[in-house]
């Protein structure tokens, strides 16, 4: 239009970059410990039924073959087995461990029905988040007081704790998370089956 004064046109911002899904040895190692950790809980009574041992051995050999699809298969059929009413009852938040199984509502009860479709998958992440903070500092807690060494789990414990207060959830939270998970994965004593004779004591020194 003559005498309109020159604009550069409009450049559309770039839109945000998708978040780079985390992998699956991570998936499943924030599923197994933690499973790990529940299978030792006092309310098995020291011993855990094959029928529930069963998919962590599975999953826990699955986990070493780096075959994620099926860790995650024989995670899913414990997570069952643990919301099972014949078992005993995990206490929190082992219990969040369990298959969810939601009563049957109206779909506009759920209070993020109808939020679009970022948020509501921004709230799913940050609850997965609270969980996993939840379980990570019970599970640093258990192994302390049952003399399993955590000196490298204090740092990332604070850290985890730091970043979830921050707003968003940031990266520095799973790195923490992740590194807690595998220092304490490998220092668990197994979960003794039922039917399996206990470990004989030390014979002393003579």
């Amino acid at each position: 239009m003559p005498g309109a004064p020159n604009r550069p046109p409009e450049v559309a911002a770039a839109p945000a970059p998708a978040p780079t899904p985390d992998p699956p040895s991570a998936r499943v190692l924030r599923r197994l410990v933690p499973a790990h950790f529940a299978l030792l809980q006092e309310s098995w009574k020291g011993t855990v039924p094959a029928e529930v041992l069963a998919p962590f051995e599975k999953a826990d050999a699955a986990f070493r073959a780096s075959d994620f699809a099926a860790a995650t298969s024989a995670l899913d059929l414990l997570s069952i087995r643990f919301a099972e009413p014949r078992w005993p009852s995990l206490a929190e938040p082992f219990r969040r461990l369990r298959v969810p199984i939601p009563a049957p509502v109206p779909p506009h009860w759920n209070p993020d029905h109808g939020l679009p479709a970022p948020e509501k998958d921004a709230r799913q992440a940050r609850r997965v988040a609270e969980d996993q903070l939840a379980l990570v500092d019970a599970s640093v807690q258990w192994a302390s007081a049952h003399g399993i060494g955590t000196e490298g789990c204090t740092q990332p414990l604070a850290t985890a704790k730091s970043a979830l207060a921050a707003p968003g959830l940031p990266p520095e939270f799973y790195i923490a998370v992740d590194r807690i998970w595998t220092e304490l994965r490998e220092r668990l004593p197994p979960p003794r089956r039922t039917g399996s004779p206990a470990a004989a004591p030390a014979a002393d020194a003579t």
